[in-house]
Parts: C-alpha cells; sequence; structure tokens
C-alpha cells in the first residue's frame, strides 16, 4: 500500500460516487445533497468577515452560529418535514381508525 507525499496531499477535483452495484442510487443522493446543500461551509469567509478581533466572543460565536444556521437551512427543512409527517401520519391514521364517520 503506497501512501504517497504525506507533507504535500493531492486531492481531487469534487465529489466521486463509489464504485457500486447501485449507480442509480448513488446519483439520486447526490443530487439529493446538491439540492439541500449546494455550497460549501463558508468557514474561512465567515471567520474573516465576521467581527474585529477586539469583539466578544459570544457575538463572534453568534454571528458564526447563525451562519451556519443560513448555511445548514436546507436540512433543517427537511428535518422539520419529516418530524411533521413522523407525527402526523400516525394522528391521521388513529382518526380514520377511532373515527369512521
Amino acid at each position: 500500500m503506497e501512501l504517497g507525499n504525506i507533507s504535500q496531499p493531492v486531492y481531487s477535483q469534487g465529489l466521486e460516487g463509489p464504485g457500486s452495484s447501485t449507480p442509480g442510487l448513488v446519483g439520486m443522493v447526490h443530487g439529493f445533497l446538491q439540492l439541500v446543500q449546494p455550497n460549501a461551509l463558508p468557514v474561512d469567509r465567515t471567520l474573516r468577515t465576521g467581527e474585529p478581533s477586539g469583539a466578544p466572543l459570544l457575538h463572534c460565536l453568534s454571528f458564526f452560529l447563525s451562519q451556519l444556521m443560513v448555511y445548514e437551512l436546507g436540512f433543517l427543512i427537511c428535518m422539520a418535514i419529516g418530524l411533521l409527517f413522523i407525527i402526523l401520519v400516525p394522528l391521521v391514521g388513529c382518526c380514520f381508525c377511532c373515527c369512521r364517520c
């Protein structure tokens, strides 16, 4: 097993689907991830354009967390829809079973 140059690693250009027997499923997952979270994590930009170095730590942390929430907005929306279905589907099913009017 060759490790290559450890001090100067070479990275690939982008995400590549692993070689598997289900390329359709891999393509679907990558398509969903690109739809939900199309941009890279803005850590460098947030830390550089945030507050000056003398600002209180709590203010910088809240600014970073707000930027992170905007970044994760797609996943948060998907999670909210999933929780809505987890609560709503059994409740509606129970109403249909118990209250057959």
